[in-house]
């Protein structure tokens, strides 16, 4: 047995020697493809360094949702668009949108109407008339209804279940709601999600929970005249003082935000107005004005381009031009006067200096009044 042992050794390392006679770059295969390089990655180029990013500008949205509220768009879409649109000319750092209840409880003319054909054609089917040419699926949990109605009738037991797991959450407390909130956070946002394209919000449209869901920070003032505004000047003016954006991206109409465009011109902010007016004087103050169809249709998003090339070049401009300071240049003449009356006072304390030595260097020679001619006789 030890034998055979000894002749398996024997064979292995013969074996192991007789391939790397064969093929000597065998070993180092795995470590010349640890340490090779990727050809793909170039050091030298500047697209491949992820470190170096252009800096963009920190911009701000203010939507003035009591003059303009997107009637004839979705409020979800129509955030997006908006979104985007304001990517364009940087990185956004707010989006706030402020109204009184009215506007939140307002139903626009064109929800209206599809309204009363939704109802209609449920009337239909009720009836027998119509046969919808695919069934309604319910995206909670996958079951079919050839009428629409039924398919509302169904959801109230997911509503049911959905507030029961809502109660669930807030009366627990601690680790608790967190395993909670873990364990029915995916039952809860496909809840939702199905829910918009089957009930009817009980206020209004929703246009709250769709601004929500796109990421704006809804605010709902008090129902006196003139609070959305009132609260949206005085956030505006609270970031700018602190200095927490560089642009302004207002969706408005209200000629009352003109000498706030004014004033943020004033600090140097770029101003960016939305709305339809296009004769405005809030166009004619802002540095670039954009309608709502321009918006939704992504115009706005290709000359946002252009404007902010724009931009750039104005920017490049005011640094190379130039500019009196009164004050700048009287410490400047001053500072000037003072190195003039300096140098000329070491100049002439050089030469009254030489004069000095000039008259030491003849006083050791003789006294003044005696005359060259008499030290000569005198010296013979």
């Amino acid at each position: 047995m030890l034998q055979f042992a000894e002749f398996l050794t024997s064979f292995n390392t013969i074996q192991s020697k007789t391939l790397q006679t064969l093929n000597p770059i065998l070993p180092y295969r795995f470590r010349y493809r640890r340490f090779s390089t990727n050809p793909s990655f170039n050091s030298n180029d500047p697209s491949s360094n992820s470190g170096q990013r252009i800096a963009q500008k920190k911009v701000a949205i203010f939507w003035d949702l009591d003059n303009k509220p997107p009637k004839s768009f979705p409020p979800y879409d129509a955030a997006l668009r908006l979104k985007k649109a304001a990517m364009s000319f940087g990185f956004i750092r707010y989006m706030v949108a402020y109204a009184n209840q009215h506007a939140f409880s307002y139903v626009p003319v064109e929800v209206r109407e599809q309204r009363k054909e939704r109802k209609a054609l449920d009337q239909l089917e009720n009836m027998g008339v119509l046969r919808p040419n695919e069934p309604y699926i319910c995206r909670v949990c996958g079951r079919r209804f050839y009428n629409n109605e039924k398919l509302i009738n169904h959801f109230k037991l997911h509503e049911r279940e959905q507030t029961k797991r809502l109660n669930q959450i807030e009366s627990a407390r601690g680790k608790r709601r967190v395993k909670l909130v873990g364990k029915f956070s995916m039952k809860i946002e496909k809840y939702k999600s199905a829910a918009r394209d089957v009930l009817t919000p009980k206020v209004g449209y929703g246009l709250a929970d769709e601004l929500k869901r796109a990421g704006f920070w809804v605010r709902t003032v008090s129902d006196k005249p003139q609070a959305a505004d009132i609260a949206l000047r005085n956030h505006m003016v609270d970031m700018m003082d602190k200095r927490l954006v560089e642009c302004v991206v207002l969706v408005s109409d209200d000629m009352d935000f003109v000498e706030l465009l004014k004033e943020a011109r004033l600090r140097c902010l770029k101003t960016v107005v939305v709305g339809d007016c296009s004769d405005g004087a809030l166009k004619r103050t802002a540095d670039a004005a954009f309608s709502w169809q321009e918006i939704m249709l992504g115009k706005a998003k290709k000359e946002a381009v252009s404007v902010v090339s724009r931009w750039k070049d104005r920017d490049v401009l005011k640094r190379l031009e130039w500019t009196y300071n009164p004050e700048r240049e009287k410490i400047t003449h001053d500072s000037t006067d003072e190195a003039d009356v300096e140098s000329e006072g070491s100049d002439a304390e050089s030469f009254y200096s030489e004069e000095d030595g000039n008259s030491m260097q003849k006083d050791d020679s003789g006294a003044w009044w005696e005359l060259e001619a008499d030290t000569v006789r005198t010296s013979s």
